[in-house]
């Protein structure tokens, strides 16, 4: 494609039409609300018992392959060596590197993080496959995106800067040229989800709503530039801040400038059917 797919996979973020009142959904968000409305509402259980996870779920969405079978059950947070095999063999990044095609992590990774994962490694399903294509994190020459998207990373998580800042990082994003695939992995509303709990501890509901409009905010520079865009999540957890654990809530799957099915195809109904959907953009 001339100019590359982007994709903001997101971490423990349910739908708003499964989301309780008064959320974080709740937020005014004039871009992203109505993208993910506009969208599919995926279950992520797979018809298993027990609460999705992130490595299955994920390893699901970057392989097309039902990981929760593999597992046996829902598994994460990180992968363990049989999901690590199905990254290995058949993850996007991987499957487009060996078919000639370009891909690229847009995550910022602090120093600490590679001295910790020199010490043990526990690489989430994301940065394990685009290290398995033999690509490298940080990679040069491309607009670098925080998880936190610049809210601190521990309580009270005060934001800094503009929430304007990241539709300028959404503008620069969409004028990349050069690569095929671009993967924001937004981990950090999981963290967030998991600080829930009633009652909601000091400065939680802000930072979850602060989070939404700096996402807003990137989608919208995106969009505005006319860069494609999916937009995914692995399963639920942010949308909830009265509790603690995941959730049963279904995820969106939303895009723009691609399909989210092909004509006559049945339009997908959970998280690995939307992965076989990603696959397909690229003809794998």
């Amino acid at each position: 494609m001339p100019s590359p797919l982007i994709w903001l996979a997101l971490d423990g973020v349910g739908h708003p039409a499964d989301a309780p009142p008064e959320g974080p959904w709740e937020t005014p968000l004039p871009t992203l609300r109505p993208f993910v409305e506009a969208g599919l509402a995926l279950d992520a259980t797979l018809g298993v018992p027990g609460l999705p996870q992130s490595a299955t779920g994920q390893t699901c969405w970057l392989t097309g392959q039902d990981a929760v079978a593999a597992m046996g059950g829902h598994f994460g947070p990180q992968p363990g060596p049989t999901l690590r095999r199905l990254l290995d063999a058949e993850s996007l990044p991987v499957r487009l590197t060996q078919t000639g095609r370009r891909a690229a992590l847009l995550n910022v990774y602090p120093p600490a993080y590679f001295a910790a994962q020199a010490q043990r490694p526990r690489h989430g399903c994301f940065p394990y496959s685009f290290l398995a294509a033999g690509l490298p994190l940080n990679p040069p020459g491309l607009p670098p995106l925080s998880p936190t998207l610049g809210l601190e990373y521990r309580s009270p998580w005060a934001a800094h800067g503009a929430s304007d800042d990241w539709k300028r990082r959404g503008e620069a994003l969409a004028a990349v040229r050069g690569h095929d695939l671009l993967v924001f992995d937004a981990w950090f509303s999981d963290l967030l989800g998991h600080e829930g709990r009633e009652p909601l501890p000091d400065g939680l509901q802000d930072a979850a709503r602060a989070y939404l409009r700096r996402l807003d905010a990137l989608l919208e520079g995106l969009l505005q530039a006319g860069a494609a865009v999916v937009l995914s999540s692995d399963h639920g957890n942010f949308e909830d801040l009265g509790v603690k654990s995941h959730t049963l809530t279904r995820v969106p799957f939303a895009a723009s400038g691609v399909s989210l099915g092909r004509p006559g195809d049945a339009l997908p109904g959970n998280v690995l059917e939307g992965g076989r959907v990603l696959r397909k953009i690229y003809g794998l």
